[in-house]
Parts: structure tokens; sequence; C-alpha cells
């Protein structure tokens, strides 16, 4: 009786082991297989919401309609069919993460005027973020993303980002930003870097019609891993938090002054031109670059961010599909849709 009694306890030991062990491979299989996700984030043009119809929602997960500025009293003030817009990509991916991008890289000085008005005097910020709050909940969109640059980044900034950023999540509302490849600027305060919930990092236009002396490419893959480096190991950006921009659109050097060239134009002029870089002294990104941005995003930043979406190619040559066939291929999830 007792050997059988020790022989019961010796299997039930061995059985919890082999019961620990199974649980504890079933939990690492889950781990090592666990789904990679990525944001694919586009940007579209006030002048371009007539394009709506042409664009594959159903490939990016997230919808920045820019931009937004405004007036001195702070009321919103967009140009463009914003409720057409939103109501046509929602049906279209009712999942899409919809934002009003605020200001853009180009502004006027009145607009500029306006800004430094309404941030920089902190009297005045809780009237305009109410204005702001107010345009999200009427045209229901999901969130805000600022796009200040370079001299509109003034000394109110960080303070003006912390509190809105209070309440849009109070209302369960994003805030994203747009800054360039490898630059910070110097009113933005570490607290105010955290709190946006992902970076769109501007890796282009490292050169263009601004320096008309200086024809190349203005958005190498070299550049884009320079741009990456910077905010994630320099200023110490979560990768997840960072999203690679890529352009869908070129310079060309050829006569003077330097104008721009969408990815579409180029391809019209010639489908050869879909996998090169270059062509004269046109300089952009083709499919095989785009690709490769994709292939390093995935592994060191939180998903891929495009400028700007009306600029593609609405056919087999499209930039949106090699970046969503590109994902697909990593087996990393975007939105599920479109065969991702």
């Amino acid at each position: 009786m007792i050997k059988n009694k020790a022989l019961l306890g010796i299997l039930f030991f061995i059985s919890s082991l082999i019961s620990v062990y199974s649980c504890t491979s079933k939990d690492s299989d889950r781990d090592d297989t666990k789904i990679k996700t990525a944001r694919v984030v586009g940007y579209l043009s006030s002048d371009n919401t007539n394009k709506m119809t042409s664009i594959p929602f159903c490939k990016l997960t997230h919808l920045n309609v820019a931009f937004a500025n405004p007036d001195k009293n702070g009321n919103i003030i967009f140009t463009g069919d914003i409720d057409g817009l939103i109501k046509y990509a929602k049906s279209v991916n009712p999942n899409i993460i919809i934002s009003i991008s605020l200001a853009g890289g180009v502004i006027s000085e009145e607009q500029a005027s306006n800004w430094s008005l309404l941030i920089d005097k902190p009297e005045n910020r809780p009237a305009f973020i109410q204005n702001i709050l107010n345009f999200v909940e009427l045209h229901k969109l999901d969130g805000v993303d600022v796009d200040l640059e370079w001299n509109a980044v003034t000394s109110g900034y960080s303070g003006f980002v912390l509190e809105l950023r209070k309440s849009l999540t109070e209302h369960k509302k994003i805030l994203t930003a747009a800054l360039p490849n490898n630059s910070r600027f110097e009113n933005i305060t570490a607290s105010a870097l955290n709190a946006f919930d992902f970076l769109n990092i501007m890796a282009y236009d490292s050169t263009g019609p601004w320096t008309p002396n200086n024809p190349g490419q203005h958005s190498s893959l070299d550049f884009a891993k320079e741009g990456i480096n910077f905010w994630h190991k320099l200023q110490n950006v979560p990768s997840e938090k960072l999203t690679l921009g890529v352009p869908f659109y070129g310079y060309n050097f050829t006569f003077t002054p330097v104008t721009s060239s969408t990815y579409s134009q180029i391809v019209q002029a010639g489908t050869q031109f879909a996998d090169q870089d270059e062509v004269g002294k046109i300089y952009y990104n083709g499919r095989p670059t785009i690709a490769a941005k994709v292939e390093y995003a995935a592994q060191n930043t939180g998903g891929i961010m495009i400028w700007e979406l009306a600029q593609d190619s609405f056919d087999e040559y499209s930039l949106l599909e090699v970046i969503h066939k590109k994902y697909n291929e990593l087996k990393i999830k975007t939105t599920t849709l479109c065969g991702n």
C-alpha cells in the first residue's frame, strides 16, 4: 500500500512537471508567433479632397487631413470637403483613424502671427484649444496632428501641446506631430515630446527648391536611417513611437526655379521610371526604394507615413500598393483589409 502511494506520488509529480512544461511551451510559442503590427499614415491635402475616391483607404491605418489653421480669434479654418472625405474614408475602412493636421510646413506670415498670439500667451490657450476640440467633435475626427515647423515653433509650443494633450485625452482622442528628419526644435521640451502618441518623421526634403545649386536625392534610404537614429538614439524616443515618412513626389533640378513633380507625373512620362530613383535631374523614390524603406521601418519604427496620398499613381505602379504588399510579405498586420 505504501509502495502504491509512493508510486502515485511520483506519477503525480511527473505529470505536474509535464503540465507546467506544456503550459510554458505554449506560452513561449504564443510569444514567438505574436503578430507584429504597423501603422500606415497618409496625409491628404485639402486641395486634393476631390480625389478621395481614387485613394484605397483600406491600405491606411491613419489619415491626416492637411491643413487647418486658426484666424486671429482662434477659429479653425479649413478649405475642402472634410465631411465628405471622412464619410467616404470610413465607408471604405471603418477602423481608419482620422486626424486634422494643424499648421503645415508652409504657412503665411499672418497665419504664423496668429499661431504665436494664440499659443505664446497662456491666457489665450484654453479658448483656442476648446475651438480645436469643437472642430474635432463637429467633424467626428479621431485626433489632432500638430505640424508647426521651424520659426513657427515658438516659446508657447510645449505649453500648448501639454494642454492640448490633456483636453484630447479627456475626450479619448489621439495627438501626433510631424517633425523634421534630424532636427529637434529648441522649444520642444521632453514632456511635450512625450505627450504625442507617435511622431511622423519627415525623412525627405534634404534638398529642394531652397537649394537650387545642390541637385540630388532628397530622400535617400541613408537619410531616413539617419533621421530614425537621431530621434531614437539621440532624443530617446521609443522605436514604436516613430513613423518613417516617405515622399510620393520628387524635385526637378533641370531648370531654375526648381519645381516638384508628383510620382504619378513621373510614371506617366514612362512606366520604366517606377523602378528608378532619378530621371535626368529629377530625383524621387521609386518602388524598390520604397520597399527597402518599409523593410527598414518594420525593424526600427512603428510604421510608415506618406506625404502625400494624391501624388501616387493609382494603378499597378502605385507606391501605396508597394507599402501594403511589403508589409504583407513581412507578415506584419496593418489594416487587415485589402488582403492584409
